[in-house]
């Protein structure tokens, strides 16, 4: 049987599931602070848009500055490699040729796999990126990919908290919201078990578990605050 690997390593996926789990988490905490703090109804909205907008905008900008950079870095270490290859390519077949002996390949054989690697110099470049710097060089990362999911992400998941309040007020809207993120820390837990084949159950408890922890704390904070201006 063929299996169908997907790609971990441009950073969409990962800024998509990071993007959703922080925007659910910190708005869901956010809101559940500002409601403790007996404020009104239009308040916790405010708040709420305020950091979903401000959060999303974050998120983007740090995920593409982090994967530019990263695939700046890439890319410099395949220009070495590419010029390596080419002024010294009898250097960079032995090298390639001994990174196959030490995998228990007979010395001859590795050398000659190394010198029919090296007929083609974009080949031979692919090759000793994976096999020296642990890098594919067809997926050095998409900053505005990740940017773009990220920014999404996290302004699906911070709305999510947010929706009972523009249909509500009060206690009733502060339920709804904690349940509302509780199931959607759980979904999101489900989701990560299932693209990394651990235990549903775990993932899930983690994922609540983490934001119960998150909202409990905003909302001692909140409430410490809400008796010191009353």
């Amino acid at each position: 049987m063929v299996h169908n690997h997907r790609n971990v390593q441009g950073g969409t996926a990962r800024a998509a599931i990071f993007g959703i789990s922080d925007g659910l988490v910190s708005n869901v905490a956010l809101i559940i602070g500002v409601a403790a703090a007996d404020t009104g109804g239009s308040s916790v909205v405010i708040a709420g848009i305020a950091g979903l907008l401000a959060g999303a905008s974050s998120m983007a900008a740090g995920e593409y500055v982090s994967v530019k950079a990263q695939s700046e870095l890439i890319e410099f270490e395949l220009d070495r490699e590419r010029e390596s290859i080419a002024e010294k390519p009898q250097l960079e077949t032995r090298e390639l040729a001994a990174i196959y002996t030490k995998r228990g390949i007979d010395e001859n054989q590795a050398l000659q796999m190394a010198e029919a690697v090296h007929e083609n110099p974009e080949i031979a470049l692919e090759v000793h990126a994976r096999e020296e710097l642990g890098i594919n060089p067809g997926e050095t990362g998409q900053p505005a990919a990740a940017a773009v999911s990220s920014f999404v992400a996290f302004s699906v998941g911070a709305f999510i908290p947010l929706l009972p309040w523009l249909f509500g007020k009060g206690s009733g809207a502060l339920i709804a919201s904690i349940v509302l993120g509780l199931l959607a820390a759980a979904g999101v837990g489900f989701a990560l078990a299932f693209f990394t084949g651990k235990s549903k159950i775990r993932t899930m408890a983690r994922q609540v578990g983490l934001g119960s922890a998150a909202c409990i704390l905003t909302w001692l904070i909140g409430t410490l605050l809400g008796a010191s201006i009353s």
